[in-house]
């Protein structure tokens, strides 16, 4: 039989998906800017957050790897004595809020809550003075890998030599224990491990981490409640809690940003993918239509009349209803096609 077209059964088309993950370790001397003279930090006239690039950011080279801000919120502590860009400290928290919580049934911006159960569940207590650090989705792709989130942080209590002592972050129970109560996804709990944190678990709770938007939350408190020692941020505000008061927006980014020794995690692509099986039988394809397969009315490819007959495939196209050629596959070399040959040709469209 001269077969040129064949129609794909339902059990010859196979959905499939697949998720890739890919290492980004983020160094210090980088996010701290040593490495460029700073000249990789970008601050903006608007002042509401700083961006850290790998490359001075003024060169057609440079990424942006992430953004770093702070916020506070109207019910914190520290709100009434912030004396430095008030109102959009308070901004910044209310915009991430919304992004990350969403609203309660009143309409009201629901605040991030450190245990996760934003709407009263738990210990019910609230990250009202937050470090934010969203990345890039250059870096994160189509999320971030539960469980492989690690930043390690330099809390001396010098801010000239912060990394003497340091503890770890990460979401150590994020790919089997994570919530999916926020408008943007899911999202999981960051702990802090060290010698340097004042529970006796020496395991303390200090931030989410929401996996697909790409960014972290870290509550001030890491700087203070939860450590044996309260660290100075730098010479003007002394501790956290001064940073947030009395320091600019731009300021306050920096004194976080050169206490980060290093951040790491696994990023996460996604691929469809549409498995075709194009299988072909002994009694099809073993023709071709192309104009050099005969000479006048005899089959070039066969030397005498009584041999089978014999083609060799190159490609594969796949059509849609109306007949239109909608993706070709080449095959590496010239398949040799007999009546006494069976094969199935497995083709993959990825998107």
């Amino acid at each position: 039989m001269a077969s040129t077209f064949k129609i794909l059964n339902d059990d010859d088309i196979v959905p499939t998906r697949t998720l890739l993950h890919e290492a980004i370790p983020l160094t210090g001397t980088i996010i701290s800017g040593s490495t460029y003279s700073d000249n990789n930090i970008k601050n903006y006239s608007h002042g509401m957050f700083q961006s850290v690039f790998d490359y001075p950011y003024l060169s057609s080279s440079a990424n942006h790897i992430f953004d770093i801000t702070v916020g506070v919120s109207a019910n914190s502590n520290l709100y009434s004595t912030v004396t430095s860009q008030q109102t959009k400290k308070n901004n910044v928290y209310n915009q991430m809020s919304q992004l990350l919580m969403g609203y309660d049934t009143d309409g009201s911006i629901l605040e991030l809550d450190e245990d996760g159960n934003i709407t009263g569940g738990g210990t019910n207590v609230k990250i009202r003075d937050a470090i934010f650090l969203p990345f890039s989705r250059l870096l994160v792709k189509d999320e971030i890998k539960k469980g492989s989130f690690s930043l390690t942080l330099g809390v001396t209590v010098s801010d000239e030599t912060p990394f003497t002592n340091t503890v770890v972050i990460t979401d150590v129970s994020g790919s089997d224990s994570y919530f999916v109560n926020s408008p943007v996804g899911e999202y999981g709990l960051l702990q802090a491990t060290g010698s340097a944190i004042a529970a006796t678990s020496k395991k303390a709770t200090c931030g989410l981490l929401f996996y697909q938007a790409g960014i972290a939350v870290l509550t001030s408190s890491i700087f203070q409640g939860l450590l044996t020692n309260a660290c100075h941020m730098d010479a003007a505000s002394n501790e956290m809690s001064g940073t947030l008061k009395s320091i600019e927006i731009s300021g306050a980014a920096d004194a976080v940003r050169n206490r980060i020794q290093n951040i790491q995690f696994n990023n996460t692509t996604e691929l469809n993918s549409t498995i075709y099986f194009c299988r072909i039988n002994h009694n099809e394809f073993n023709y071709s239509s192309n104009p050099t397969y005969l000479s006048g009315s005899k089959i070039v490819v066969k030397q005498n009349t009584t041999d089978d007959p014999v083609s060799f495939i190159t490609s594969v196209g796949l059509y849609n209803d109306n007949n239109e050629l909608m993706a070709v596959a080449k095959l590496s070399e010239p398949l040799k096609k007999t009546p006494s040959q069976e094969f199935t040709l497995r083709t993959r469209l990825d998107y």
